[in-house]
């Protein structure tokens, strides 16, 4: 299962929005939460509303996808792809920690 998830982060990581996921990160707009969804650490502009809404849409697609097709339920999915994109969030980027966004 976690190749799936690491082929599943690699496709969110493509440059088809404007503002590109990575810069995203790297400018400490978004982060990885623990529900497996990016989330915005600062207040979003319209620009990173449609990427955050963009990327969670394919991520929710794809756990809909892993949750039918092994007949687990979502949440697991999406619990389970948040914990491996946070433990593979690189240092310095955002994540969600008990509701409070810190650097890792």
């Amino acid at each position: 299962m976690k190749s799936i998830f690491l082929a599943l982060m690699l496709a969110f990581s493509c440059n088809a929005f404007a503002l590109t996921l990575q810069e995203a990160k790297s400018q400490g707009l978004v982060g990885e939460q623990p529900n497996g969804y990016l989330g915005a650490v600062v207040n979003p502009s319209a620009e990173t509303s449609t990427l955050i809404n963009q990327v969670n849409g394919q991520r929710r697609a794809e756990y809909q996808k892993i949750s039918a097709q092994r007949n687990v339920p979502l949440q697991q999915v999406e619990a389970l792809a948040g914990q491996q994109t946070i433990e593979m969030t690189a240092s310095g980027m955002y994540i969600q920690v008990n509701g409070s966004w810190v650097q890792k």
